[in-house]
């Protein structure tokens, strides 16, 4: 599933070519993703000039002159392609298809249909239930070490399952949360509630590191991930420990072994000899 990098581009190569301009149509190929449109899907969004994109957690926050708000999520396997032109035939896993007065067009491709799209709008975003629980921005002001020792206040399970909470912080994600806690030294299976003080400062800017590294480098490609033009991300070659397992740490103070073991049925990738 595309993390937070992986949005943050989408949305950066969407804003490129949509700021200021409206779709003049909006073409449905199917009644429904991961869930059904609304009625009037279409419709609400059509000769509306796009006045802001914005990623919140793993979501894509398209804003619309009269107060609309397209909330966006890729799901597993979504991704949005911009063409200069109009496409003459598109894919059969196309399955909205926007045209612009700016004569681009925008095609959602989603072979696994887990992403989705639903309106809300301005004054009712915050309170949103896909947007209401979410914690603080990790690549925010406001986000640092003490914020972070309290999200983790309490919690009793391993340190690595509390980083995928979205309530805790917004869409590091499974491949930044291991790497996060490889670059600072901290075991995936230390408990949460444990970091606090140094340890809590070091995770928060690990985590800032690793986020900003990769938006960097265009995200991550491992299956369906690409950015709006088709380009694949890089940060993959810049893994430390993500898939990695028996290779040798790349700490150079450390001897130890890359291992994999499973956290929550997702997997974790860890030294054991040097994150503790």
């Amino acid at each position: 599933m595309p993390e937070l990098p992986e949005v943050e581009t989408v949305t950066r190569g969407l804003e490129g070519a949509l700021l200021n301009d409206q779709f003049t149509s909006v073409t449905l190929r199917r009644k429904n993703l991961r869930f059904p449109f609304e009625e009037g899907f279409a419709e609400k969004l059509t000769n509306k000039t796009i006045t802001r994109l914005l990623r919140r957690a793993k979501y894509i926050l398209m804003h619309f002159e009269d107060g609309t708000v397209m909330i966006g999520h890729l799901g597993m396997s979504g991704s949005f392609r911009i063409d200069a032109r109009p496409v003459e035939t598109p894919d059969k896993h196309d399955h909205v298809i926007f045209k612009t007065k700016g004569g681009k067009t925008v095609r959602y491709h989603d072979p696994r249909r887990f992403g989705f799209m639903i309106l809300t709008t301005e004054e009712e975003l915050p309170d949103h239930p896909q947007i209401a629980p979410i914690g603080p921005e990790p690549l925010g002001n406001e986000f640092n070490g003490p914020v972070l020792a309290e999200r983790l206040k309490g919690k009793k399970g391993p340190i690595k399952t509390a980083l995928l909470d979205q309530k805790v912080v917004a869409g590091v994600g499974n491949i930044y949360a291991c790497e996060a806690l490889h670059l600072s030294g901290i075991s995936p299976k230390r408990v949460a509630g444990t970091i606090k003080g140094k340890r809590a400062d070091s995770l928060a800017d690990a985590i800032k590191a690793v986020l900003s590294s990769a938006i960097r480098s265009g995200g991550s490609t491992l299956r369906n991930y690409s950015t709006t033009s088709g380009e694949l991300g890089y940060f993959q070659h810049s893994f430390q420990v993500y898939d990695r397992e028996g290779v040798p740490c790349p700490n150079e103070a450390c001897d130890g072994t890359v291992k994999r073991m499973v956290q929550s049925g997702r997997s974790t990738f860890f030294c054991p000899s040097c994150q503790r």
